[in-house]
């Protein structure tokens, strides 16, 4: 998510004085948000958050935006109760942070919250999205398991040396593209890779002129030239996920 050039992670960007719909349950050892639509459904998301955190308004938003479309919706706590970065933090010691926090290693709390949509929520088809942090975590689980139907990933790279682009189920990538962190070339690198390599469907698009957490952390009322890709991003989403999970 970051690279020796930019050894920091991203800017919270707009924080959303938003007032979220559903509530705060315990699944096992992970805190969670849950929300749900009005009527009954087999089909859930599992939304993995951005380095700040579960408890983030922005990404509680996504879960009622899922839920109002008709999908049961959960943002569990990936980091299991260790503190989310914070702005104030020394930008230094950022790598030193995350390597307590491996993005590899997230499908420890993706098979929980899976078991828990399962058996709780009797959730036969399965999706993943995530931002940032989550998005990389998303492309590993999108490599990992069958039974999740699709995968969206917002600007999240997977760097690590690893068979990457093996993808199970159709996965959409969504980066900007005046992204500090992640260079145009290394998205392209992506595309190709996949072309070559991916036997499930994919795509990878690259939203003009936006930077870093464009689709979650920015107010699309107060970035009016950003809205229009705010809103096409959030768009590709609901679209991606309703065509192949149903």
């Amino acid at each position: 998510m970051a690279n020796e050039a930019q050894p920091c992670p991203c800017a919270l960007g707009d924080q959303f004085d938003y007032k979220a719909l559903g509530n705060e349950i315990q699944i096992e050892h992970i805190k969670a948000y849950i929300s749900k639509p009005k009527t009954s459904t087999d089909k859930a998301i599992i939304i993995v958050q951005d380095v700040y955190g579960w408890e983030l308004p922005n990404t509680r938003y996504f879960a009622d935006l899922l839920a109002s479309h008709g999908y049961i919706a959960v943002v569990g706590d990936f980091f299991t109760g260790k503190s989310p970065w914070d702005p104030s933090y020394d930008r230094k010691d950022f790598f030193n942070w995350l390597e307590t926090r491996p993005a590899n290693k997230a499908y420890i709390e993706a098979e929980v919250i899976m078991k828990y949509l399962k058996e709780q929520c009797q959730a036969k088809n399965i999706g993943v999205i995530g931002f940032c942090w989550g998005g990389i975590v998303t492309h590993y689980l999108m490599l990992k398991y069958p039974e999740l139907k699709a995968g969206v990933a917002f600007y999240g790279l997977v760097r690590e040396e690893c068979d990457k682009y093996n993808l199970l189920n159709p996965t959409l990538f969504i980066f900007g593209e005046n992204d500090p962190i992640i260079p145009l070339e290394q998205v392209r690198s992506l595309d190709e890779k996949l072309k070559e390599n991916s036997k499930a469907d994919y795509k990878v698009k690259i939203f003009p002129n936006q930077t870093h957490g464009f689709a979650h952390r920015k107010k699309e009322d107060i970035n009016p030239d950003d809205k229009p890709y705010i809103l096409e991003a959030r768009k590709d989403m609901l679209e991606w996920l309703n065509k192949y999970i149903n």
